[in-house]
């Protein structure tokens, strides 16, 4: 039998590799930037003195202001519509419409979590994408058709799996 001493040994060491497992699988955040800006280091400069008006100047409402004071989005309840209304608002030009540009990610479906992978027919993800970027194969098995797809992350929120999501660009 084991002592109370080498069964609390134990018990720690299992649960501290249980804990490092469950770190590890858990996805690393990506930051999405506004579509808007030259030099991501301006954000840590810029953005310090700034009053945020990039936020209230979101349509969509997905313009977030962190802890760190710059903006990121979060595109789980809506997408960005490229408006340009972010970049207007920039009284520090981090953001300027000169710099425009798709969002700086991938659009990825994750066909283990996928509806459609898994043999029901869902097209949540397809209806919203203006850009025609979804492609099924068949009726089933959804892809991104990166060439085509803008990062706007509309489908992302449509999803009812939530099997998709944004990864660092490649």
């Amino acid at each position: 039998m084991l002592a109370n001493k080498e069964r609390r040994e134990l018990f720690s060491f299992l649960s501290t590799s249980i804990g490092d497992v469950v770190k590890e699988k858990k996805p690393q955040e990506v930051i999405i930037r506004p579509p808007y800006f030259g030099d991501i280091n301006a954000f840590g400069i810029e953005c310090q003195n700034c009053e945020g008006l990039c936020a209230t100047s979101c349509q969509e409402q997905i313009i977030i202001i962190g802890d760190d004071k710059t903006p990121k989005l979060d595109v789980s309840k809506s997408g960005c519509t490229y408006c340009d209304d972010c970049a207007t608002a920039c009284e520090v030009n981090v953001l300027t419409l000169e710099n425009k540009k798709h969002l700086d990610v991938d659009v990825v479906i994750d066909q283990n979590s996928c509806m459609s992978w898994e043999g029901v027919m869902c097209f949540s993800c397809k209806d919203p994408c203006l850009e025609d970027a979804i492609e099924f194969k068949a009726m089933f098995m959804p892809t991104i058709n990166q060439e085509k797809c803008t990062s706007c992350g509309f489908c992302i929120s449509r999803c009812p799996s939530y099997a998709i999501n944004t990864q660092e660009r490649k």
